[in-house]
């Protein structure tokens, strides 16, 4: 978590006056349940809320972690200088574990929340460019070969329907990463009666833990952070998509190039995707925190803590870079220069070869097997490719071919409406009707 890859209002969620926040609201919450069920006395879970809150250092806890080894005791004993006497009530039948899982649960809530909003915003860009581009006829490759035309907002449009996926994929990762849990050592409740959890639950915005050890499970975990990779992977598809369409000898759209930006310390002519290229790293970033996820989920026994410096780095770095990615790629997609005079002359490039398919399939309905129609195609488009002649003027030349189309069936298929007609669908099942 770095300035230049983060947004404030991520990295605020990760601060340590925002997590102490949260420890005190899970203290405070569960001893007003306490205090409900007759445990510790009313007046001294009104005194926590009145003394306590708002009055924890991280500056002070530093200092008294420094001495004691433990953070969660660190700021216990700084709340309790400042609650005095009844914050010996503070933490009854709690564990550690109890206020860093919960915590951790309503961070990755926060974080997931603005990650939601993030997808939004990309998704609207990536529908108002598709429908810009909707009818722009350009070449389909498979292989980085041309193949047959699609639209330049069936690309685009295809890209929305991959990151509208990721929005629900997420979603459910929030559903299941916001859990509480107050159970107290080894998840018994010997300590502290469930009520408690599900009152801080109900306060928190959490849904309740239905079995924890000492910390909630980790497969939860290792689905929201391979959920993050998921989303970062999809992030890496468009923006190779975009560098690959800015190289220079295709050039049919290319990353904004603002006034006095500059392109290379050496040669003032270059204009680089370096903000795909930035993405394609940061999704490297983001992916790789999946793993160590993954194997955060075999824990000993009830619990042991080889996790928690797992996620003290993944949780913060994971949702802030993806955070800044998103936006990122917004931004790319948003002021994305297309060049529909370039996507025309690379359509027409191999001189009509995009249409190989519906001749040969013309060809079987005229009565040629599947095997001599594909071997009379191939062999006039060996010709454009060798030679750069022209495909239809081959066809139209080889007596074999015209045995079976005349030139006017011929002509006939070369139309790039033939390709195009079921866009108006395709969009219709992408963003609706």
């Amino acid at each position: 978590m770095i300035p230049r890859y983060s947004r404030p209002a991520m990295t605020a969620i990760w601060a340590p006056e925002n997590r102490f926040r949260i420890w005190f609201e899970i203290e405070a919450h569960a001893t007003d349940a306490l205090a409900e069920l007759g445990v510790v006395p009313k007046e001294a879970a009104k005194a926590i809320w009145e003394r306590g809150q708002g009055k924890v250092d991280p500056a002070r806890i530093d200092e008294i972690e420094r001495e004691v080894k433990h953070d969660v005791i660190a700021f216990l004993t700084n709340l309790a200088e400042h609650v005095g006497e009844e914050a010996r009530f503070v933490h009854q039948g709690m564990t550690s574990s109890d206020v860093l899982d919960t915590c951790l649960s309503v961070q990755l809530a926060e974080a997931t929340d603005i990650l939601l909003e993030d997808i939004d915003q990309l998704l609207a860009a990536l529908k108002r460019r598709a429908y810009e581009y909707k009818d722009v006829v350009c070449m389909g490759r498979s292989h980085g070969i041309h193949a047959e035309p699609v639209t330049f907002g069936l690309k685009l449009a295809t890209f929305y329907a991959e990151f509208k996926r990721n929005r629900d994929r997420l979603a459910a990762a929030r559903e299941e990463i916001a859990t509480c849990a107050i159970s107290g050592a080894v998840g018994t409740f010997a300590n502290i009666d469930p009520r408690v959890e599900a009152h801080v639950a109900k306060k928190l915005g959490l849904n309740v833990e239905p079995i924890s050890t000492q910390v909630i499970p980790r497969d939860r975990h290792a689905m929201y952070f391979a959920t993050l990779g998921v989303i970062a992977s999809s992030i890496e598809h468009l923006a190779i998509e975009i560098r690959h369409l800015q190289r220079t000898e295709v050039r049919e759209a290319e990353e904004y190039f603002s006034p006095g930006q500059k392109g290379s310390s050496a040669m003032p002519h270059k204009r680089n995707p370096v903000l795909t290229e930035n993405l394609t790293g940061l999704a490297r970033l983001v992916r790789g925190m999946a793993i160590p996820a993954m194997e955060n989920v075999a824990l000993w026994h009830e619990r042991d803590i080889s996790h928690s410096s797992v996620e003290r780095m993944i949780a913060p770095d994971a949702t802030v870079t993806l955070d800044f990615a998103l936006a990122r790629l917004t931004g790319v997609i948003d002021k994305l220069v297309v060049y529909p005079d370039a996507i025309d002359k690379n359509l027409n490039q191999l001189g009509g070869l995009v249409f190989s398919q519906r001749v040969l399939l013309a060809l079987t309905q005229a009565g040629a097997s599947r095997e001599d129609s594909y071997r009379l195609v191939q062999r006039n488009a060996m010709q454009v490719w060798e030679k750069g002649a022209n495909f239809l003027d081959l066809l139209k030349a080889d007596k074999d071919v015209t045995a079976k189309l005349s030139e006017a069936q011929l002509e006939a298929l070369f139309d790039m409406g033939y390709h195009t007609k079921h866009v108006d669908t395709i969009f219709a099942r992408v963003f609706g009707a």
